[in-house]
C-alpha cells in the first residue's frame, strides 16, 4: 500500500522530545490522565482487538439471514477490506500532524483540525459520544441476555427478572470504570483477547456439532418475509455487519502509544485483523450453516431449543461465561472516551491524578455514566435492534466515511489518481448505505416496540 500515499519523512527523534514535553505541559486532564501516551504496538493489538472483535459478532449469523450466503460472505469480506484500509488512513494523517507538531488525540480534535471547529463540537463528537456511551449499553444488554441464560439453564423455574441481571451485571462494570486510564487496560485488554478466541472457537464447534447432529432445527437458507421486509432486513443487516467491524476511537487507541507512532499502529492492527478473521469468518460461516434463516440475534440462543440444550450444559455455561467476562473488559474500552470527556470536564491537570482534587470526582462522574447506562439498558428490549441502530448512526460515519474524507483534505491526492476516486467511491456508497440503514434500524425498533415495554422480563 505504500505506494499509494504520499511519502512521508520518519519522524525525527530530536523531536520526540519536545513534542512530549508539549504534549505533557498543554494537554487537559482528560487526555493527561486517560490517554496516557505508554503504549508499545503490541498494547495498541489488545485494544484494537477489544474494541472490534466483541460479542457482537455472534449476531453475524443473524445478519446473514437477511442476506444469505453470497452477500452475507460478500459484505462480510468488504466490511473487512474496507475497514482495515480505513483504519489505516486515520492512522497515517494522525501520524502526519504528530510529524508536522500537531499531534491529535481524538476523534473530535482530527475533525477540528481537518474540517472545521464547527465539525467536531456539533458533528462528530456527539456521534462518537453517542456511540461509545451506546456501546456501553449495547455490551449491558448482551451481558444481562447471556447471564439470564446461564441463570435458566441452572434454575429453569427461576423468578430473577431481566431487569436483575442488568443490575448484576452494572455493578460489575461500576468497579472495572474506576480503572484510572486507558493505558492500564493492556493486561484486561490481552486476555480479552484470549477470550474471544475461546468462545468464538466454542460457538463454532457448537454450530458443528448442532449442524451434524439431529437436534437442530431443518437447514433453510431461504430470505423469510416479503418483498419489502427483505429489503429493509438487508440494510438492517448491512448496520449490524458495521456494527460488528466498527471501532470509533481509532485516535484515542493510537493516543496510547508512546512517541514516536510511525508504524505502531499498522502492526497493531495486523495483530487484530488475524484475530478477526479467525472468528467472524468461523462464527458467521458455521452459525448460518446450523441453523439457516431461524438463526438468532445472538447464536448463544440457538443452543438451547425450548429450554433443552442441545449441547453439554456445561459447555454452554462456559460459553457464556467467556463472552460476559469479554463484555465487561468491552464496555470499559469503549467507556474511556466517556471518562476522557469527564475527566477533562471535572479534573484539574495541575493537581497529581491520584489527589483528592481528581480522585473524588473521577469516581462519583465514573459511577453516574454507568449508573445512567445500566438504567438504560433495563428499559431497552433486545440486542439485535440496539446492535444495527448503533451501526446505522455511528459506526458507519466514523469508521467509513470520515477516514477517506479525512485522508482527502490532508494529503489532497491528485483527480487523476487512483486513491481519490477509491476514497471518494467509498465516502458516497456508504454515505448512501448509512442513510438506508439508519431507516431499516429505526424501523425495526418501531416494529418491535409494539410488543414491549420499559423494563420488560424478556
Amino acid at each position: 500500500m505504500g505506494t499509494l500515499f504520499p511519502d512521508e519523512k520518519a519522524e525525527n527523534p530530536n523531536d520526540v522530545h519536545q513534542l512530549q514535553q508539549q504534549h505533557d505541559v498543554d494537554v487537559d486532564a482528560g487526555a493527561l490522565f486517560v490517554l496516557k501516551s505508554k503504549g508499545s504496538w503490541l498494547h495498541c493489538g489488545y485494544h484494537l482487538t477489544t474494541s472490534i472483535v466483541a460479542p457482537p459478532l455472534l449476531s453475524l449469523p443473524y445478519a446473514f439471514s437477511f442476506l444469505g450466503w453470497t452477500a452475507g460472505i460478500s459484505c462480510l469480506v468488504i466490511g473487512a477490506l474496507v475497514t482495515f484500509y480505513s483504519y489505516n488512513l486515520i492512522s497515517r494523517v494522525l501520524e502526519h500532524h504528530a510529524h508536522n507538531g500537531k499531534r491529535q488525540l481524538r476523534f473530535r480534535d482530527m475533525a477540528r483540525d481537518i474540517l472545521g471547529p464547527s465539525w467536531g463540537r456539533y458533528f462528530v463528537g456527539p456521534v462518537q459520544f453517542a456511540v461509545c456511551f451506546g456501546a456501553v449499553v449495547a455490551c449491558t444488554l448482551l451481558g444481562r441476555q447471556c447471564m439470564k441464560a446461564i441463570y435458566l439453564l441452572s434454575n429453569p423455574n427461576g423468578t430473577m427478572k431481566l431487569y436483575e441481571f442488568v443490575i448484576i451485571f452494572g455493578c460489575f462494570m461500576l468497579i472495572l470504570a474506576q480503572i484510572p486510564s486507558f493505558h492500564s487496560l493492556r493486561h484486561i485488554n490481552l486476555l480479552s483477547l484470549i477470550l474471544c478466541l475461546a468462545y468464538s472457537a466454542a460457538a463454532t464447534a457448537a454450530s458443528i456439532y448442532i449442524g451434524e447432529s439431529s437436534k437442530g432445527p431443518e437447514k433453510d437458507y431461504s430470505i423469510k418475509g416479503d418483498t419489502e421486509n427483505r429489503l429493509f432486513g438487508v440494510f438492517n443487516a448491512i448496520a449490524i455487519i458495521a456494527t460488528t467491524y466498527g471501532n470509533g476511537i481509532i485516535p484515542e487507541i493510537q493516543a496510547t502509544l508512546a512517541p514516536p507512532v510511525k508504524g505502531k499502529m499498522f502492526k497493531g492492527l495486523c495483530v487484530c485483523y488475524f484475530v478477526l478473521i479467525v472468528t467472524f469468518f468461523s462464527v458467521s460461516v458455521s452459525g448460518y450453516w446450523a441453523f439457516g434463516n431461524e438463526s438468532k440475534g445472538l447464536i448463544l440462543s440457538n443452543f438451547v431449543d425450548n429450554g433443552n440444550p442441545l449441547v453439554p450444559t456445561w459447555f454452554i455455561y462456559m460459553t457464556n461465561i467467556f463472552t460476559i467476562t469479554q463484555l465487561s473488559a468491552v464496555g470499559v474500552v469503549y467507556l474511556q472516551p466517556t471518562n476522557e470527556v469527564l475527566e477533562q470536564a471535572f479534573g484539574d491537570p495541575k493537581s497529581p491524578e491520584f489527589s483528592k482534587r481528581n480522585v473524588i470526582p473521577r469516581v462519583i462522574s465514573r459511577s453516574l455514566a454507568i449508573t445512567i447506562s445500566t438504567i438504560i439498558a433495563a428499559m431497552l428490549p433486545f440486542f439485535g435492534d440496539i446492535n444495527s441502530l448503533i451501526g446505522a448512526f455511528g459506526f458507519i460515519p466514523l469508521d467509513f466515511i470520515l477516514p477517506v474524507i479525512f485522508y482527502n483534505f490532508t494529503f489532497k491526492p491528485s483527480k487523476r489518481t487512483f486513491i481519490f476516486w477509491l476514497n471518494l467511491t467509498i465516502a458516497v456508497a456508504f454515505s448512501a448505505l448509512g442513510a438506508i440503514a439508519a431507516i431499516a434500524a429505526v424501523r425495526q425498533i418501531v416494529i418491535d416496540a409494539k410488543d414491549y415495554r420499559l423494563f420488560a422480563n424478556v
